[in-house]
């Protein structure tokens, strides 16, 4: 199973999404983030990723662990990913656009559920509370249909 980042840079009242381009997710709006790649820890792929992304640059200790989400896509394996949620409230530089995303700020109560994975609704608002979570959700094959999730407080 793929280890994926994702990270969500925070204000006091609004949060970053960036609506996907390109690849998996193309279409949907979500943090920022990407695959671990080989030799690489996980708050190394998410300092990269940010970098690669947006152009901004955070340090290791501004990562904030916040959920460890293992995701099943039923009938489609390669799909399948264990994402690690990090909130991330001080960086260095803009978010930018890049070929891979659009970024936009959004406050809090004006995130855009149903422009976004159909599970985020269960388990962002809930980080956003101050919950450490870790879960295992089951999707079907294409992503759009949540037959299962359970989350619990680490």
């Amino acid at each position: 199973m793929r280890k994926v980042t994702l990270c969500f840079l925070l204000t006091d009242e609004k949060i970053l999404l960036a609506m996907k381009k390109r690849g998996f997710g193309e279409g949907k709006w979500n943090g920022v983030g990407g695959k671990v790649e080989e030799g690489e820890s996980v708050t190394e792929a998410a300092v990269r990723e940010l970098h690669e992304e947006i152009g901004v640059r955070a340090k290791h200790n501004a990562l904030e662990d916040v959920a460890d989400i293992i995701f099943r896509f039923e009938g489609n394996p390669e799909w399948d990913q264990h994402m690690h949620v990090f909130f991330v409230r001080s960086w260095h530089g803009e978010p930018i656009e890049s070929e891979e995303v659009a970024p936009q700020w959004y406050h809090h109560k004006d995130i855009p559920f149903d422009e976004m994975w159909v599970d985020d609704i269960h388990w962002l608002p809930r980080v956003l509370g101050g919950e450490l979570l870790r879960g295992e959700c089951h999707l079907s094959n294409d992503g759009a249909t949540l037959h299962k999730f359970e989350l619990t407080h680490r």
